[in-house]
């Protein structure tokens, strides 16, 4: 009698798809980059942290932009990232809706004065192209690692 594995491969061994991993991975990353938009010293010139506005001199990694508001949105995004990669159609939609997001989020930044009130999260172009590179990776992670998998195990 020989035995065989039992295992799909479109799952890891916790039975969880690989998408769904990735999707836990980004979101805790996101809920991460919130916590730390709150803390002294990770985030520069705190003292100068706004609620909202292109005002805000706060400075996450002393690089980011940041406010209260900017540091709640990626909070509730990786909060929501957390909820959507139990399931992994939930994983892929959170990984590829998310980089949609994102890359729009690049091209309103691009285009919007940065000392206007437009400029409501705040963003600077750190920002700008951290955005840009956050929609790729999250597109790319969604369609190639997330994607759905074929059993490719023969009978």
């Amino acid at each position: 009698m020989s035995s065989s594995s039992t295992a799909k491969p479109s799952t890891t061994q916790t039975g969880r798809h690989p998408g769904q991993l990735v999707a836990t991975v980004v979101a805790a990353v996101f809920v991460l980059v919130g916590i730390l938009g709150f803390v002294p010293g990770v985030t520069t010139n705190y003292d100068q942290l706004e609620f909202a506005g292109h005002g805000s001199g706060a400075h996450l990694l002393g690089l980011f932009e940041v406010s209260v508001l900017h540091n709640l949105v990626h909070l509730a995004f990786g909060l929501i990232g957390l909820a959507l990669a139990r399931t992994a159609t939930g994983a892929r939609s959170f990984l590829i809706g998310g980089g949609v997001i994102y890359l729009l989020l690049w091209v309103y930044g691009m285009f919007i004065d940065h000392n206007s009130a437009a400029n409501f999260l705040p963003l600077n172009h750190a920002d700008n192209w951290l955005h840009l590179g956050l929609a790729l990776g999250m597109i790319a992670l969604g369609l190639l690692v997330a994607a759905p998998r074929r059993d490719t195990a023969r009978v």
